[in-house]
């Protein structure tokens, strides 16, 4: 398909018309907000920040980094991370080392 000037359609105009025209994105959950796991056992994004008790950007930069791996249907589509309690624990632990101690206000 061609957009109405004969170019091919960019995501940011796909966006654009789901916003102009109330079209909600495809989910896998339908419309509600993403579970903390998943039926088969996986988390969400918001799922294992919770469980790492980081925000959710750090949840998707170690996804990018490798420190987690998930999985998409689609992009686009949520996160599906396999996260078992050794890694959490471990994660934590290297959180630990990492995360800088709060100073004390002088």
């Amino acid at each position: 398909m061609r957009a109405a000037r004969g170019c091919r359609f960019q995501g940011e105009s796909v966006w654009l018309l789901r916003v102009r025209w109330g079209i909600a994105s495809a989910k896998i959950n339908g419309i509600a907000a993403n579970p903390p796991r998943w039926s088969d056992g996986s988390f969400s994004v918001q799922g294992a920040a919770a469980a790492l008790d980081v925000t959710t950007q750090t949840a998707l930069t170690y996804l990018a980094d490798g420190l987690l791996t998930g999985r998409q249907l689609r992009k686009g589509q949520p996160w599906q991370i396999d996260l078992t309690d050794d890694q959490i624990r471990d994660l934590r632990a290297r959180l630990q080392r990492t995360r800088r101690p709060k100073k004390e206000a002088s």
